[in-house]
């Protein structure tokens, strides 16, 4: 399938990273990318810094003739607006953990605002993984289409190298429904697969849908609370990506994300795929 995917740039080293994660990714699309360059807040743009931020942007993603676009003023309006009007599947930039005390607790940075916003998936870039060959996938189960659902169907070119993917469920005493004996809250992968129960089905299908050439799966339970289950084995396990998903933005009243994949967000020091699910 074509990936349709937005590339932004400002000639920082949090984009430069961006860019050189991107550069694998765009190759594996049908579709050109395109390169979205942020040169100030201001308005007027210089000419030679534009051509800069662009020239090094394509010299890194490696295409020389993928499509290019000019932001100026307010990043994250112009790069949703971009997102809308031309109909990406997928947006990339570089981003930082927020710092600071009131930073952590609204979340406030570029990447975050942007993946609040945006009409389609965004990957954001932290720290230094510039290729994808460990990747944890957090599915719930929860919504219309499981993580994976969509992952496979809006951004299956991610997965065509020699990938390792641990799908991960955090069983949650917290969270538990009715009908969930005690024994399935401290079940492994194995017991809850064996035993048919309502997670054990959400892992057995998501790992035959990863049963394709060159992608290695690997179901895994935590036990204990999301958030911090997640983030910690997101630290342990050496991944190049975490991917978590996110319900569509409904109205302006609704740009926050799901409240799982915020926290995730505001903490996490390595790139992360949010997938947001269509309308």
């Amino acid at each position: 399938m074509n990936l349709k995917i937005l590339i932004v740039t400002d000639g920082s080293p949090e984009a430069e990273k961006a860019l050189a994660f991107s550069a694998t990714i765009v190759q594996r699309s049908t579709d050109l990318p395109t390169i979205l360059a942020f040169v100030n807040g201001s308005g007027e743009s210089d000419p030679s810094q534009t051509a800069d931020i662009i020239d090094r942007a394509i010299q890194m993603i490696g295409i020389d003739n993928a499509h290019t676009r000019v932001l100026s003023g307010e990043l994250t309006e112009g790069i949703v607006q971009e997102a809308e009007s031309g109909g990406y599947d997928l947006i990339i930039l570089g981003d930082q953990i927020p710092e600071g005390f009131f930073s952590r607790i609204r979340g406030s940075s570029p990447g975050i605002r942007v993946a609040e916003c945006a009409p389609c998936s965004v990957l954001i870039i932290r720290g230094d993984y510039p290729k994808i060959h460990r990747i944890l996938l957090c599915d719930s189960g929860a919504g219309r289409s499981s993580l994976l659902s969509r992952l496979v169907l809006q951004l299956s070119d991610l997965l065509e190298g020699e990938e390792d993917v641990t799908v991960l469920h955090v069983m949650s005493q917290i969270s538990a429904g009715p009908g969930v004996r005690g024994k399935q809250l401290r079940a492994d992968a194995i017991e809850l697969v064996e035993e048919h129960s309502p997670e054990g089905e959400i892992l057995e299908n998501d790992l035959q849908m990863l049963s394709k050439p060159g992608i290695h799966p690997l179901p895994k339970v935590r036990h204990g609370l999301v958030v911090d289950e997640i983030l910690a084995e997101a630290r342990g396990g050496e991944y190049d990506l975490v991917v978590v998903g996110a319900h569509p933005v409904r109205s302006p009243q609704s740009l926050l994300l799901d409240n799982i994949a915020h926290q995730i967000l505001k903490r996490i020091s390595r790139p992360i795929l949010v997938v947001r699910e269509r309308e």
